[in-house]
C-alpha cells in the first residue's frame, strides 16, 4: 500500500508525537470518487466493515422475508455481547432449531464488562453465542437452512460463501484477487479502498432503484441505521455516532483500522484504512471525513470524543490531544 497520508495526529504539549497514516475514498452513486486521500488503489481487507454486503445474499434470496430489523442489524454487526445481543442471537438460533453448536465462529468473551463479568464470577466458559460476529453467522445458518446446503457455511466453497463473493464483487466493482480468512473464519475478500467506497455509495443509493439486490441493500442499511444498538453497543463508536447522526447515516467498523460510512441523503459512501491499524486513528478520521460532508455536527459530544478527544493522564490531567491532520479538515 504505497504512498499512504498523514490522516491522525496525536500532540503532547506543543509537540507532535505521533502521526496515523492511511487511505480514504469518498465516492458517489454513479462509483466516482468524490475526494480521496492517500492511494484509492490500496488493497486492503475490509474485515469487518463489510458485514451487510455478507448479509446481502441473505437477505436477497427470500430468506430474511420474516427476519426483524433488529435482526438485519445485527447480522451486520460487531457486537458486545450484552444481554440484548445474546438474547436476540439465542431466539434467533431457536427459531431455526439449532444450538450454539451450529456456529462456526469459534467462542469469545463478550466486550461488554457487565457480561464478561457474569461469566469470569460464575466461572462459565464463554460460548460462540459470545462472539463479536455471531449475528452475521447467524444469518449465514438462515440461509444455509433457506438453501437446504452442508453445515460448513464458513469455507470458500461453501453456497453461502459463493454468494457472498459474488455480491461482495458485483458491488465493489472490482474482481476481488484473494481472500483471508477472519477472526470469526469467514473469508474476508480483498478490494481497494475505492472499491470499498464504491460499494458503500451502492447501498447509499439502493433506495433509488427497485431491483433485488437494491432493495436487499436499502433494508440493510435501514436496519443499521434505525438500530445502532445492534450493530455494536453502548460506548461504542459505530452506535455512539449513529445515533449523533440522528439514525441517518449506518456506519460500520472494521478491524486493523478500517471504517466506512453510508450516507443516503447525499448518495456516498466512505471507506478509512489506517495502516497502523489503530482504533484511535480510524475513528478520528471517519468523524473528521463525516463531520466535513456535513453528515455530523463537529460540537456533538460523542463527534468531539473520537474527532478532537483530549488525552488524559492516571491524575485526569490534559496531556495532549488527537485531531485530524490538515488535509481532513
Amino acid at each position: 500500500m504505497a504512498n499512504p497520508v498523514d490522516l491522525v495526529e496525536v500532540w503532547r504539549g506543543d509537540l507532535l508525537e505521533c502521526v496515523h497514516q492511511g487511505h480514504a475514498v469518498v465516492c458517489d452513486d454513479t462509483g466516482q470518487i468524490v475526494e480521496s486521500w492517500g492511494d484509492p488503489t490500496a488493497m486492503i481487507y475490509p474485515r469487518s466493515s463489510c458485514k451487510m454486503i455478507q448479509a446481502l445474499p441473505l437477505v436477497e434470496s427470500g430468506a430474511a422475508a420474516n427476519l426483524t430489523g433488529q435482526q438485519l442489524a445485527i447480522a451486520s454487526a460487531s457486537h458486545n455481547a450484552a444481554a440484548i445481543h445474546t438474547d436476540l442471537v439465542g431466539k434467533w438460533l431457536k427459531d431455526l432449531d439449532l444450538t450454539d453448536d451450529d456456529f462456526r465462529c469459534g467462542p469469545a468473551l463478550p466486550m461488554d464488562e457487565a457480561a464478561r463479568n457474569e461469566l469470569i464470577c460464575s466461572g462459565t466458559a464463554p460460548c460462540q453465542i459470545h462472539n463479536e460476529c455471531s449475528g452475521k453467522h447467524a444469518g449465514f445458518l438462515t440461509l444455509t437452512k433457506y438453501l437446504n446446503a452442508g453445515p460448513d457455511y464458513e469455507l470458500i466453497d461453501h453456497p453461502v460463501q459463493q454468494a457472498v463473493k459474488a455480491a461482495f464483487e458485483d458491488v465493489t466493482g472490482e474482481t476481488s484477487p484473494m481472500y483471508g480468512i477472519d477472526g470469526c473464519s469467514a473469508p474476508n475478500h480483498a478490494c481497494t479502498v475505492h472499491g470499498l467506497a464504491r460499494a458503500m455509495a451502492f447501498f447509499a443509493s439502493a433506495q433509488d432503484r427497485s431491483d433485488v439486490r437494491s432493495t436487499a441493500a436499502a433494508r440493510l442499511t435501514q436496519a443499521m441505521a434505525t438500530f445502532p444498538e445492534f450493530v455494536a453497543g453502548e460506548t461504542r463508536t459505530c452506535t455512539d455516532l449513529m445515533r449523533a447522526m440522528d439514525h441517518k447515516v449506518a456506519i460500520k467498523t472494521g478491524a486493523e483500522g478500517v471504517f466506512i460510512a453510508i450516507i443516503p441523503e447525499k448518495r456516498l459512501g466512505v471507506a478509512v484504512k489506517i495502516m497502523d491499524g489503530s482504533q484511535r486513528g480510524r475513528d478520528c478520521a471517519i468523524a473528521a471525513i463525516l463531520v466535513r460532508l456535513g453528515a455530523l455536527d463537529p460540537n456533538h459530544p460523542a463527534a468531539v470524543a473520537r474527532r478532537t478527544p483530549a488525552i488524559l493522564n492516571r491524575r485526569g490531567l490534559t496531556t495532549g490531544f488527537i485531531r485530524p491532520a490538515p488535509l481532513l479538515v
